[in-house]
């Protein structure tokens, strides 16, 4: 079912700053950045061995990941796995009695 684990994503509130870190602390630089509109959200790629660290900074207020932050604070948001057939994992989870955010994939930043 599972491959592996294609990226984990983090909510942060400055992705600026946050990218600091990654960078002078921890050597790690983003690979990409960019902007998923329907989202609300600015992402950033880091990669790490055969996975990568999503970054994501709400882009308004009300936003999915400003919600998160709120309600929970700064940290993991998702972690995201990679499937051959995500529609076919997606009703087997369900079928599990897994309660899904989306019943249906949708891209997001990356595809």
């Amino acid at each position: 079912m599972v491959k592996k684990v294609d990226h984990i994503g983090i909510a942060v509130k400055d992705l600026g700053e946050t990218l600091k870190f990654y960078e002078e602390v921890l050597g790690i630089k983003s690979i990409n950045t960019e902007i998923v509109e329907e989202q609300r959200v600015k992402v950033a790629f880091l990669p790490i061995g055969d996975t990568e660290i999503e970054l994501l900074e709400s882009t308004e207020e009300g936003g999915p990941i400003s919600k998160f932050i709120e309600k929970r604070g700064e940290g993991i948001q998702h972690i995201a796995y990679r499937v051959d057939n995500i529609e076919k994992v997606i009703e087997e989870i369900k079928a599990k009695g897994i309660r899904m955010i989306d019943e249906k994939p949708r891209y997001g930043a990356g595809g």
